[in-house]
This record gives structure tokens, C-alpha cells and sequence, in this order.
């Protein structure tokens, strides 16, 4: 009978791992940002690739030219930087935020133009 006890464990363990395993958080895909500023909403549309807890951003500028960026997922906790052109020279925007199965929302730090409010949901 004390054969069975470290079988047991071996197989409860196993299971614990498989079910940590499928509640970790992966945003890969297309979603549509919303930005809440004080000229109004602004939404795009925006690519996670996330590859364990390192994330790639792409979206794209008003003109229309694509900007990368990169970030981290960990856990339910998504940060990712990316950098834009504008006639008043590059602005660095760090987007901070919780995700909550296909909607993640937070707030955006825009350099001196201050921190807004933002929200994503996952497109079909």
C-alpha cells in the first residue's frame, strides 16, 4: 500500500501543473484599443504576439505606417512600450494594464502629455 502513496503524488502534482498550465493568459491575436483623451476617444487597431511572457506589439500610425513595440505579459499583467512619430518629434508610450480573458484595459503614460485611461478587446 505505501507503493501507491508516492504513484499518487506523482500523479496530483501532475495535475496541478496541468491545470496552473491552462489558466495562464495569452493575448496573441488582434485586438481594438480604445485610448480615452482629452480630444475624445481615439480606437486602433492593434497585434499581440506573446511568446511565454515576452509580448510584440504592432499597430499602426495616422499615416498609416506600422510601429513595433515590445512588452512583457505576467500573469494577468500586460506592459508594453512602442514609440511615435508626431510634429512635435517621438513619443514614447507606455501602456500598463490587467487583462480579463478578451478585454484588458489600464492606463497609458504619454510622456508630458500626462496618463490616459485605455481599453482592448480581442477581435473575433
Amino acid at each position: 500500500m505505501r507503493k501507491i502513496y508516492p504513484i499518487l503524488a506523482l500523479f496530483l502534482f501532475t495535475m496541478l501543473a496541468l491545470l496552473l498550465k491552462a489558466d495562464e493568459v495569452n493575448v496573441t491575436g488582434d485586438w481594438e484599443l480604445t485610448v480615452t483623451t482629452p480630444r475624445g476617444e481615439m480606437t486602433s487597431d492593434i497585434g499581440f504576439v506573446q511568446e511565454g511572457e515576452n509580448l510584440t506589439v504592432t499597430t499602426k500610425d495616422r499615416q498609416g505606417n506600422e510601429i513595433t513595440g515590445q512588452g512583457t505579459v505576467t500573469d494577468n499583467e500586460i506592459e508594453w512600450t512602442i514609440t511615435r512619430s508626431t510634429p512635435r518629434g517621438e513619443m514614447t508610450v507606455t501602456y500598463k494594464g490587467k487583462i480579463e480573458g478578451d478585454t484588458m484595459s489600464g492606463e497609458a503614460q504619454m510622456g508630458e502629455r500626462g496618463s490616459f485611461e485605455w481599453s482592448a478587446t480581442r477581435k473575433e
